[in-house]
């Protein structure tokens, strides 16, 4: 079945807002079967007739997001009653709704408000339990200037807040009664992510043997320092798919969930009860808040340190001035001594430090994008340190650096 998915709301395309729609529609529906085939986002008022008439004839289900609230802007629901030729109903439990919820907040119901619950004749209302505007469905049908049947057409709020849980826990039950049963034909999708490789890397070490797996869907997405390798296909393809996959990436293979490096990290972490902190000085405070995004964060995580000027290198990690002096901050020497410091500071089993020249200038005389990274361990023994050369833009700089240090500490982490 053909989905198309029609955002509204000029604010999205003025980038005052970003659209974070399809992201996440895009991955509730295709455990459903579904994929969206086509997404347009136009501007509140008129212009969402023209897009909503396209898809008559052409789509089988569309998701309408936004405009559906009380402003004289909000024009959705209306327009869809328009082009189905059906009037505007009041709904009076939708109305007794939103008096007792106005009222609840001690803000007066203005009569603009109640535009909220009028509804398509024959529409069925999908209560919103995060806002006050309900979204609405509307089965297929015959249109109003007798062009091509509607699709089943889902009206739905525009605030991500209250869009999401309202698919999750009424729309998608609606579209599994909606979409045909595939039975074994269905199909599923694997993510496998990858770390300091490359995307033509990766393609070269899998797809000699994958392209020739009739009916699989093979496709990859790079990011700074990953790749995401992604197949589609019935469950005995991937099978077959992740026997080729696992062995070919080998040490570069991250997850096969589409987890992140933190959160492995995070997970690794805490199976061995190991504690972690970090001292940072080109990365600012990133590695700490890439950590801490990770749930379970707080089991392992001890402390960041960002130890940005010389002397919080000196007084906070207990690096020694004559080292700066000689090496300079930017070096394996004092990527190393902030490491073993940070470990002996924070008592931690292991400590992770970055020092490194962001630009666009050099403090020290060396180049631009040059990164030390240095890794203390339970061990005991002298900190692990890499050097790495990243030469782009300060904040591309930053979270490669990130990423780089995070990739040492897993591949530590698994021997």
């Amino acid at each position: 079945m053909k989905v198309e998915v029609i955002n509204t709301g000029t604010e999205l395309l003025l980038g005052n807002v970003t659209n974070t729609h399809l992201t996440f529609l895009g991955q509730e529906l295709f455990p459903l079967g579904l994929r969206v085939e086509r997404q347009v986002c136009v501007p509140d008022g008129p212009a969402i007739r023209e897009a909503l008439k396209e898809t008559f004839g052409r789509a089988d289900i569309v998701l309408v997001t936004g405009g559906l609230g009380p402003t004289s802007d909000d024009l959705t629901r209306d327009i869809a009653a328009e082009l189905l030729g059906l009037r505007l109903i009041d709904d009076p439990a939708i109305l007794d709704r939103l008096k007792a919820y106005f009222e609840k907040i001690k803000r007066p119901f203005l009569p603009t408000v109640a535009r909220q619950a009028q509804v398509p004749a024959g529409a069925t209302v999908i209560e919103n339990h995060h806002g006050t505007a309900p979204g609405l469905y509307l089965s297929p049908g015959k249109t109003a200037d007798g062009g091509p049947d509607s699709p089943h057409l889902f009206l739905l709020p525009g605030p991500p807040r209250e869009l999401r849980p309202m698919f999750s826990r009424q729309v998608a039950p609606m579209l599994s009664k909606i979409v045909p049963d595939a039975g074994g034909a269905k199909r599923f999708c694997r993510i496998y992510r990858a770390v300091s490789i490359g995307e033509s890397q990766v393609e070269a070490l899998v797809a000699p043997e994958l392209e020739k797996m009739q009916g699989l869907e093979i496709g990859y997405c790079a990011r700074l320092g990953e790749v995401d390798l992604r197949c589609i296909g019935t469950p005995d393809l991937l099978e077959r798919a992740e026997a080729v996959i696992i062995p070919a990436l080998g040490k570069h293979l991250l997850s096969r969930d589409g987890k992140t490096l933190e959160e492995i990290l995070v997970q690794r972490l805490r199976e061995r009860g190991h504690k972690l902190c970090v001292a940072e000085s080109c990365t600012g405070g990133l590695l700490s808040h890439r950590l801490t995004n990770a749930p379970g964060a707080s089991v392992v995580f001890v402390a960041g340190l960002t130890t940005y000027a010389y002397r919080a290198k000196t007084t906070l990690l207990g690096v020694d001035p004559a080292l700066i002096e000689e090496h300079g901050a930017v070096s394996e020497p004092v990527a190393a001594a902030m490491a073993a410091g940070a470990r002996r500071v924070m008592g931690t089993d292991w400590a992770l430090a970055t020092t490194g020249e962001a630009g666009p200038e050099s403090g020290e005389g060396k180049p631009v994008g040059t990164l030390f990274i240095a890794l203390a361990g339970p061990d005991d023994a002298a900190p692990t340190v890499e050097t790495h050369f990243f030469p782009t833009d300060r904040e591309t700089f930053k979270q490669r650096a990130s990423q780089a240090a995070l990739d040492l500490l897993r591949r530590a982490l698994e021997g």
